[in-house]
């Protein structure tokens, strides 16, 4: 192999289509892989970037029944928004597919396939949980139930929200079907499973030896721990309504798990990028002279290092990723992002708030990537970067040079003169920035190379400073000439390596400075990057100032966020089992007034209340003393529950219940029917 490998074949996650893109995303995974992917291109390396939409799985199933649409409704609403959002914040991937597609439903079946004629899986029938009245086997989102490690009632039949512990859906504790109410039964059914044990000692010597010292310490340390807890085989597939369809005789109705046929999809998302350009998608999987490159979120590592190579290993033709550089999650203001609570900032609604500034937010989240921990996003930390770093350096320089040589040489770059230690300084520390940017790249390390790419404008910045053009042109034109040549050449220098970080800028600054893209070499072999003689365009603003009013409504925005998670709040009592349709209306529900109230011999918080029902004028017992005096609900109208089993409370018997709520103070509200013309006795459905 040469210095370096002939191709690259770089992946990002391919995302959910359940749900619009948000910064988490961008921040973990998509910005990351596209500033390598532009980096490579600048180097001239031969670079396939792969990405599309993953578009089967529980999660879309569930999406569909909650809007009451179909599955591929869902997928195609969504599937145009995140194309789009992607497409609007210069995601350069050289294709973005969909799982859904023909072509990568013959690729993933046929992958299984040759698999399962090899002898690869298990071969088993198990007990899973089957919803009688749906006629179908529940998938683990479909199935909630008490945790048994923790006790909390509602945890997921794949995973506790609360302790965080991985479950199988047969082990709830009362499990319950989210599509019925119903109680599931245990069934058997036959699936094939990756004994992925099997893969312990290749997977030990492959990654926690052979990677122990370029894989980020995150990523081998999820690995290790995962590793050292012992492998067991896993379900590939699954009893689902949506997905692809499991090849083989005796699986009707099964589908292959989601989490087996989507890394396929970047393999089917290269077979169709080179359909569409005449390319071998072989090689860039195949060959060993390829460089595989997976760009993901911490919750992907074990699929992206564990499961997808020994599918890979097991399969014996393809080439194992040469790096997974998985990053942390991003927060924002302090709280987990959450597209359940809308707790995010979705980056179709930030181009319509921050029109035309997609590289400043590339930029604020690069400078706060969560590379090796969890990271904050603040909208002040935001309007700080653009302000006092885009803006005032970057931007700040860029005008200051064109804005000069427009002035004093009608835009011509003037003809320099003999250079003063302090030019041939600048010049030579401008030409080793590529390599410094570059090492960083290589290394994974996106934050640390947009530092060094700040470092060039600061060092054209402070050149100026210190020269000061401006004063000089009264004093000594001739070494004006001199020292604008220099920072045009910095600017210059800012058009090419700003390229794979903030890609609409340096197109802007190019066009400023009327000059073609080039490669990344071009500012260190070329002696001159602006020729004297050559002809700029007029000054324009790269970046403009975020003012305080803009952030402060995206402050607002989330704090009503934030009320309205309060007020559908998370601290409110979970939400009992799910009740048919049979069972609320065995419930009658009437309107009632309290016409007598008096309060309970030695019992501080019962009323005994009289309450005319429509029906008749009946005794109900009521818990409501400490929150209200007898006088104070004489007369109200109220809900009432009229045929509950009557019940002896203190030799007193109540016959019936009356709704009440609490407010956000914890008084106790009646629900009550307040409309004008609401007769007692009216019932309530």
């Amino acid at each position: 192999m040469s210095d370096f490998p002939k191709r690259y074949t770089v992946t990002a996650a391919l995302p959910y289509t359940n749900g619009p893109i948000h910064i988490g995303h961008l921040a973990g995974v998509y910005v990351p892989a596209d500033i390598y992917a532009r980096y490579l291109r600048l180097q001239g390396r031969d670079v396939a970037f792969m990405c599309g939409s993953d578009e089967h799985g529980v999660a879309i199933s569930m999406k569909a029944k909650k809007e009451g649409i179909s599955p591929q409704e869902v997928i195609d609403k969504y599937d145009g928004i995140i194309k789009q959002s992607f497409a609007d914040f210069g995601i350069s991937f050289d294709n973005y597919s969909r799982t859904s597609a023909k072509i990568h439903h013959e690729t993933a079946a046929a992958f299984f396939k040759k698999l399962y004629e090899q002898g690869d899986f298990i071969e088993e029938t198990t007990e899973q949980l089957y919803d009688e009245q749906a006629n179908q086997f529940l998938a683990d989102r479909f199935v909630t139930g008490t945790c048994p490690k923790c006790g909390h009632t509602e945890a997921y039949g794949d995973q506790c929200e609360k302790c965080g512990s991985s479950l199988n859906a047969t082990d709830l504790i009362h499990p319950k079907s989210t599509i019925t109410g119903s109680t599931p039964i245990l069934k058997a059914t036959k699936h094939w499973f990756l004994p992925l044990d099997r893969y312990e000692n290749f997977l030990k010597e492959w990654i926690l030896e052979g990677h122990k010292n370029d894989w980020k310490p995150n990523v081998y340390g999820q690995v290790k721990s995962w590793i050292d807890d012992g492998l067991k085989p896993r379900a590939v597939t699954r009893d689902l309504d949506w997905g692809i369809d499991v090849p083989v005789p005796g699986a009707d109705g099964k589908k292959l798990y989601v989490w087996f046929d989507a890394p396929i999809g970047y393999i089917s998302a290269t077979k169709e990028w080179a359909q569409k350009t005449g390319k071998d998608w072989e090689p860039y999987w195949k060959d060993h002279d390829t460089k595989l490159v997976h760009f993901i979120g911490k919750d992907n590592i074990v699929f992206h290092c564990i499961i997808f190579p020994a599918m890979l290993k097991a399969e014996g033709s393809f080439i194992l990723p040469d790096n997974v550089p998985a990053n942390e999650f991003l927060n924002l203001e302090g709280n987990k992002l959450s597209t359940s609570k809308n707790w995010a900032v979705w980056l179709h609604e930030y181009l319509l708030e921050f029109p035309g500034k997609q590289d400043a937010l590339r930029y604020a989240l690069t400078a706060n990537a969560p590379e090796t921990k969890d990271n904050d996003f603040t909208w002040k930390d935001f309007q700080a970067r653009n302000n006092n770093e885009l803006v005032a350096i970057f931007g700040n320089f860029i005008n200051r040079v064109v804005v000069l040589t427009q002035k004093y040489y009608q835009g011509i770059v003037p003809t320099p003169h003999a250079f003063t230690e302090v030019d041939t300084q600048v010049l030579t520390e401008l030409k080793a920035y590529p390599a410094v940017i570059a090492s960083s790249i290589e290394r994974y390390r996106f934050r640390e190379a947009q530092g060094e790419l700040m470092n060039v404008a600061r060092l054209g910045n402070k050149y100026l400073a210190e020269e000061e053009p401006w004063k000089m042109i009264k004093t000594d034109p001739e070494r004006v000439q001199t020292q604008l040549y220099i920072a045009l050449q910095v600017a210059s220098a800012l058009g090419y390596l700003s390229e794979p970080f903030l890609p609409f800028t340096a197109q802007k600054l190019r066009s400023m400075l009327r000059i073609e893209a080039e490669g990344w070499d071009t500012v260190f072999t070329q002696e001159t990057l602006l020729p004297a003689g050559h002809e700029i365009g007029q000054a324009e603003l790269l970046f403009a100032q975020i003012e305080d009013e803009a952030i402060q409504q995206q402050i607002d925005k989330l704090e009503a966020t934030k009320k309205s998670n309060t007020m559908t709040n998370p601290e409110v009592t979970p939400q009992k089992e799910t009740a048919t349709f049979d069972d609320f209306s065995k419930m009658d529900l009437r309107v009632g007034t309290i016409i007598e109230a008096e309060k309970m011999p030695k019992a501080d918080k019962l009323l005994v209340l009289k309450v005319d029902t429509g029906l008749d004028v009946r005794t109900i017992v009521s818990g409501i003393a400490e929150h209200f005096t007898p006088e104070q609900v004489v007369g109200k109208r109220v809900t009432v529950l009229v045929n509950l089993a009557p019940r002896a409370l203190r030799g007193v018997e109540s016959q019936g219940m009356l709704l009440l709520t609490q407010n956000t103070e914890g008084q106790l509200v009646f629900v009550n029917p307040d409309a004008e013309g609401v007769a007692n006795g009216a019932t309530i459905s």
